[in-house]
């Protein structure tokens, strides 16, 4: 059976033949998908780097700004305050010399 007996031997060369062409044309195909997935684990490396470092910095960003609005806010807090003490300063002012304009009056 197979590919013994007479007649038999050459068909049966043909066909290793051809799974063998068939392997190594596989095999190639293997090779070059082996390539790009190195090529591609290598692109996922650096932009996982990147990704890390710009998470850092945008961390350190949000941060910042963070800082700034605080400050910010207390500094318009404050000027409100001193705007409103000034105002109130102005009315007691104008209070004492309109007092001031009374007592010496005749």
């Amino acid at each position: 059976t197979g590919c013994a007996g007479p007649g038999r031997a050459v068909p049966c060369r043909a066909g290793l033949a051809e799974l063998r062409a068939r392997r190594d044309e596989l095999s190639g195909r293997i090779r070059e998908e082996e390539a790009e997935r190195g090529r591609l684990q290598a692109r996922i490396g650096a932009l996982s780097e990147r990704l890390a470092l710009t998470s850092e910095s945008l961390a350190r960003h949000l941060a910042a700004r963070s800082d700034l609005d605080r400050s910010i806010a207390e500094t318009e807090a404050a000027y409100g305050k001193i705007l409103e003490s000034s105002q109130t300063l102005l009315d007691v002012l104008k209070g004492e010399i309109g007092n001031a304009s009374k007592a010496s009056e005749p």
